[in-house]
């Protein structure tokens, strides 16, 4: 446009040196014309900013959509914890860096946490030997924290204790498994039963899964060997849409799957993946019932302690998606943990 517009003014210029000096109505005509075209160049410069400035701005403000995780920080156990600024976080999105717009410690006013306890019914009631470590571990949590009870069974949740901040009630609420699963007995489709059913709030939202993760609602499969159960993948996906972090310990089952090793590496490998998808941390000992609890609600209590609240401005498209995001630090010795990806909402 700009080249465009010289051309005109030149060729205007030039047309005006060669009329005769003596013919005042030629030289007239001539600063006339070059009048109009100066104001057609003007008007013409002006609409081709507003063409490439207005929509760009446009643009980059309706792709731009404010979105939340959990992140927990981590450094050595000889290491002590140093303070996390905003300004240490970087957040991107493929190869673009995203806008961190908050990043605060999940403490004080913002400490709020939903903890689900979820035991599956298919353990072994020798699971509870591990219930005085249960116990101890819910009555120990905040006031901010509202510990909720549930058992899988039949691909549901049967709540025995909703939210409550009552952690005495919370820790009798807990039963002897029944050693049977149902009919229909999948941790992973349990878990987004509880997960749809979730009363909506801004608090975090975590579960504490106990179960030897095999699908015994998949007794079809033939396959004797390692393979990837999409109900993981699924229970996944309602995790990351919903900003839910899945923990999970391993506890042996009864019956004659959880005897055969396939079966047992297979339900380890699906919980392991289900937690580090969601951002959670997956404990076992091998596939043996653990000795005690007690290690590995003391780490869960460290995770609790160390999480931040983020938030940043997501580059979104027509519709709602899930998207991959990588959170970084450079502070030496720090290692940030979170889901995958996050659920962007549609652009409005």
């Amino acid at each position: 446009m700009f080249s465009i517009s010289c051309g005109l003014e030149q060729r205007v210029h030039y047309q005006e040196v060669r009329l005769d000096p003596d013919s005042k109505n030629e030289m007239k005509r001539g600063s006339t014309m070059k009048s109009r075209m100066s104001v057609f160049c003007a008007a013409l410069t002006m609409a081709a900013a507003i063409m490439t400035v207005a929509p760009s701005n446009a643009q980059e403000t309706a792709a731009s959509v404010p979105v939340r995780m959990t992140v927990t920080a981590s450094v050595p156990s000889d290491k002590r914890m140093p303070e996390l600024s905003q300004q240490d976080i970087a957040v991107t999105q493929g190869k673009e860096r995203l806008k961190v717009t908050e990043w605060v410690p999940a403490k004080g006013d913002r400490a709020g946490l939903d903890l689900f306890i979820l035991i599956d019914d298919a353990s072994n009631p020798t699971l509870g030997m591990h219930f005085e470590d249960l116990k101890t571990f819910i009555n120990a949590q905040p006031s901010t924290t509202a510990i909720g009870v549930g058992y899988m069974r039949d691909a549901t949740v049967q709540i025995v204790q909703n939210f409550t901040t009552d952690h005495a009630a919370a820790a009798n609420a807990l039963r002897l498994p029944l050693g049977f699963a149902g009919a229909y007995g999948s941790p992973y489709l349990s878990a987004i039963d509880l997960m749809k059913r979730w009363p909506a709030g801004q608090n975090r939202r975590e579960v504490l899964m106990v179960t030897d993760g095999i699908d015994r609602a998949r007794r079809s499969i033939p396959w004797r060997g390692l393979y990837s159960n999409p109900d993981v993948d699924s229970a996944s996906e309602v995790a990351m849409r919903t900003g839910t972090i899945i923990h999970t310990i391993y506890a042996p089952g009864a019956g004659r799957r959880d005897r055969n090793y396939w079966e047992a590496t297979n339900g380890q490998m699906g919980i392991a993946k289900l937690s580090d998808v969601t951002g959670g941390e997956s404990f076992f000992l091998g596939l043996q019932q653990p000795v005690s609890f007690a290690p590995y609600l003391d780490q869960l209590q460290g995770i609790l302690n160390n999480q931040y609240l983020l938030s940043v401005s997501a580059q979104s498209g027509k519709k709602a998606q899930m998207q991959n995001v990588s959170i970084n630090t450079e502070v030496a010795g720090v290692e940030l943990a979170s889901a995958d990806a996050v659920w962007v909402p549609a652009a409005k």
